[in-house]
């Protein structure tokens, strides 16, 4: 059986090929190339050259710091969101393993925001944040700090009960001979988790911080719901910008297709460096 296996290994492979190329190398492929190319759809297009990536950030020999703009606001937001949901969800996890009661009832209530889609989620809070902030004729888009810090809170509120279930997981995969052999060393509460708990969980830390990167520097739906890019596009996140690239101005449909190239390699880029940090972190511990 095994042998047969290693024969015709390809056969079972091939379908899965075929699907990959056809749903994802083959439109790479060919965004790349139309990120060069003027067109309104993809089977009508002419090549401009390197014009559409000139016009990211110069247009009408002026300079645009739009896109500048959604690119530092989306790293911040990245930043913040992945140390906050990261640090509780590490924290309610240590909690929800030292076999309290209620554990299952607190698990669920923490990962039930999860299950509501980003779109209906961003609506329930865009009601519940301007019906607080009306008391002081504000709304959550009076300026770019208030949409940040509510995207913050809406994003954070939804991914820390999937990732706290990750660390729950990674948690009690650690095999309990070693925590027992530190208790016997006499190792506190604060050694434990330095030297046992956190270099064990650096596995399940590269996956959570992977996700809660991609996710942040990917966030499009909340964004959209939420604020809008209001005030005037300086709380738009880079997938809202691309969004309104291609889709709110005639004629922009190259310089879209431009920068979600530069978006491709930008958080391809940063999710390497990442997944090479923490596996370093990993094999050092």
């Amino acid at each position: 059986m095994e042998r047969a296996m290693r024969k015709y290994w390809p056969l079972f492979v091939l379908p899965t090929m075929i699907a990959f190329t056809i749903g994802f190398i083959v439109p790479f492929v060919y965004g790349i190339w139309l990120s060069f190319c003027k067109f309104t759809t993809v089977t009508d297009f002419k090549f401009v050259g390197l014009q559409n990536y000139t016009k990211i950030f110069v247009v009408n020999g002026e300079v645009d710091t739009t896109f500048l703009h959604s690119l530092w606001y989306t790293t911040l937001f990245t930043v913040v969101t992945v140390l906050i949901i990261n640090v509780i969800a590490f924290v309610i996890a240590m909690l929800l393993t030292k076999g309290i009661k209620g554990t299952n009832l607190f698990r669920t209530a923490f990962f039930l925001p999860n299950l509501i889609g980003g779109i209906v989620l961003s609506y329930i809070w865009l009601m519940i944040f301007n019906s607080f902030l009306a008391r002081y004729s504000k709304t959550i888009v009076s300026t770019q700090w208030y949409a940040f810090w509510g995207l913050v809170l809406v994003v954070c509120w939804q991914q820390i009960g999937y990732m706290m279930i990750i660390y729950i997981a990674g948690i009690q995969n650690i095999p309990g001979d070693i925590i027992e052999a530190a208790k016997i060393d006499g190792a506190s509460g604060w050694q434990m988790l330095r030297y046992v708990t956190i270099p064990m969980l650096m596995p399940t830390i590269t996956i959570c911080s992977f996700l809660t990167l991609t996710n942040g520097f990917k966030l499009f739906d909340q964004n959209l719901a939420l604020t809008g890019g209001n005030p005037g596009k300086l709380s738009e996140l880079l997938a809202l910008n691309i969004y309104d690239t291609m889709y709110g101005t005639t004629g922009w449909q190259g310089v879209g297709q431009a920068k979600a190239v530069i978006f491709f390699i930008l958080v391809a880029f940063i999710s390497v460096a990442q997944n090479k940090l923490t596996t370093g972190k990993e094999v050092e511990q």
